[in-house]
C-alpha cells in the first residue's frame, strides 16, 4: 500500500493521504467513528471492508467487538441488538446476502435504530451474478431507511461519519445503508485523504440512545403486539422523522464542511457542467465519472449538457432537485436497476424524478435508460449516447418511447 504523510498542522484536519479502494476507505471511516460492535458475514463484493477492519482491530487501532455471524441474517441482528443497548454498530452486505437479512432489516427500521451498514452493491441471484446493480439496497427504499450512493472512495469514507452524525441524531434514529457499486468501487483504487481523529471527534458526538436505550435499569417495552391500536400512530412517527431528516442532513453538512473545509456544497447531490445547460443526464454512483466525461467532450463540441450526480434517495430530496431540473429542456435519467411491470417499463429512479417533477409548471422532457445491469460497463460513448437521445427528446412533441435499453445485445 503506497502511503504519503501529509501533515497538516494548522488545522490538523487530516493526517495522511494512502492509495485506497473503496472497501478500505469504508474500512477506515469506521475506525474513525470509533464504532462499538462489528458483527460479519462477508460476502463479495464488500468483503475486503471486514478483512480491513479485522487487521485494524488485530493492530490495535480500534477497540471494537468484532462478531463473526453465522448468516447474513444473524449479523444484521446482532448489529440490531448491539445498537439496542446503545453501543454503535456496523455491519454490512450484498445483493442476495442483503435480501437473506430483510426480516431484520425491516425491524431495526421499525425499532429505530441507528445502525449504519455498507452495501456492496451487487445484482441479484438467479442467474448468478457478482456484478454491481442497485435493486440490492433499493429493497429497502421504503422500510424507514435512509439510504445514500457515494462515487469516490473519498465520498465513502466521510460518509460512514455523516452517516452515524445523521442517523444518531435524537430528531432522525433510523437506520442507513451507504450504498457502493460493486467492483467499480469497492475495489478501484484513489488516493484518499484519511481525516485526523481530533476532527473527527469534533464532528461526530458519542452514541447516545437516551431513554431508548435498552438496559435492566431502564424498563420499556421493544416491539410489542399492538396490531390495530398503535400501529398507524408509530408508522406516523416514522413519517415523521424521515421528514425531519432532511434538516438534519443540512445541519451534519454545514459542520461537516466547517470542520473539514468546503467538501459539499449541495448535501444531496453534485452538479458538472450543468450552469447554462439544455440538456443533463442524472444517475446514482460510480456511473458519474463516466456521465461527467461525456458532458465535457459534448461540451468542447459546444452541446450545452450537464450530469447531475444524485446522492441521497432516502430521504429524497425533492423540492431541492425540482428546483433544479426544471431549468432544463430535457433530463435522461439513468438506471442502473429494473423495476419489471412499472408505468412506462422504466426503473426505478425514473419514477422518482417523474413523481418528483410532476408539481412543476414547467417540466422539461424526461427520458429513461437502463444500463449497465450486472456489471456490464457503461462507457463514456454509451453516455454521449444518451446524451443524444435525451436531446431529441428535448424536441419531440410526443415521447414514444420513455425508455432505451443502452449496452444491451439485440
Amino acid at each position: 500500500m503506497m502511503t504519503a504523510e501529509r501533515v497538516h498542522t494548522d488545522r490538523k484536519v487530516y493526517e495522511r493521504e494512502e492509495l485506497l479502494n473503496g472497501c478500505q476507505a469504508v474500512a477506515h471511516g469506521v475506525r474513525l467513528a470509533d464504532v462499538d460492535v462489528i458483527s460479519a458475514y462477508p460476502i463479495r463484493p464488500y468483503t475486503e471492508v471486514m478483512d480491513q477492519l479485522s487487521r485494524i482491530i488485530a493492530d490495535g487501532e480500534l477497540d471494537a467487538e468484532y462478531i463473526i455471524a453465522d448468516s447474513e441474517h444473524s449479523q444484521f441482528e446482532i448489529a440490531k441488538h448491539a445498537s439496542s443497548v446503545n453501543a454503535r454498530a456496523f455491519a454490512g452486505s450484498s445483493g442476495t446476502g442483503w435480501c437473506y437479512g430483510f426480516e431484520a432489516l425491516v425491524v431495526t427500521a421499525t425499532d429505530r435504530l441507528p445502525v449504519v451498514y455498507i452495501v456492496g452493491n451487487r445484482a441479484l441471484d438467479d442467474p448468478g451474478a457478482f456484478g454491481v446493480e442497485h435493486n440490492d439496497a433499493m429493497a429497502v427504499r421504503d422500510m424507514g431507511w435512509l439510504l445514500l450512493w457515494v462515487t469516490t472512495p473519498q465520498e465513502a469514507l466521510e460518509h460512514i461519519l455523516l452517516a452515524y452524525r445523521i442517523a444518531e441524531d435524537k430528531r432522525v434514529r433510523m437506520p442507513l445503508a451507504l450504498a457502493m457499486d460493486g467492483a467499480f468501487l469497492t475495489h478501484s483504487q484513489h488516493i484518499v485523504k484519511i481525516p485526523a481523529k481530533e476532527a473527527v471527534k469534533k464532528f461526530l458526538p458519542p452514541y447516545d440512545l437516551g431513554a431508548g436505550r435498552l438496559h435492566p435499569d431502564n424498563p420499556i417495552s421493544i416491539a410489542p403486539q399492538v396490531n390495530e391500536d398503535w400501529v398507524m400512530e408509530i408508522r406516523r412517527q416514522n413519517w415523521e422523522a424521515a421528514k425531519r431528516a432532511r434538516g438534519v442532513i443540512k445541519e451534519a453538512y454545514k459542520e461537516f464542511n466547517a470542520i473539514f473545509g468546503e467538501r459539499y456544497s449541495n448535501p444531496y447531490f453534485t452538479e458538472f457542467m450543468t450552469e447554462d445547460a439544455d440538456v443533463v443526464l442524472i444517475g446514482l454512483g460510480q456511473i458519474a465519472a463516466a456521465g461527467r466525461t461525456a458532458a465535457k467532450r459534448l461540451r468542447e463540441k459546444g452541446q450545452k449538457v450537464g450530469y447531475i450526480g444524485l446522492r441521497w434517495f432516502r430521504p429524497f430530496p425533492t423540492l431541492e432537485l425540482r428546483e433544479v431540473l426544471k431549468r432544463f429542456k430535457a433530463v435522461g435519467v439513468i438506471d442502473r436497476d429494473f423495476a419489471h411491470g412499472s408505468p412506462d417499463d422504466g426503473g426505478v429512479l425514473l419514477h422518482e424524478i417523474r413523481s418528483c417533477l410532476y408539481p412543476a409548471k414547467n417540466r422539461p422532457a424526461v427520458t429513461n435508460f437502463i444500463t449497465g445491469l450486472g456489471g456490464r460497463d457503461v462507457s463514456i460513448d454509451d453516455c454521449i449516447k444518451m446524451f443524444g437521445i435525451t436531446q431529441k427528446a428535448m424536441t419531440d412533441e410526443k415521447l414514444d418511447d420513455y425508455v432505451t435499453w443502452i449496452g444491451v445485445r439485440e
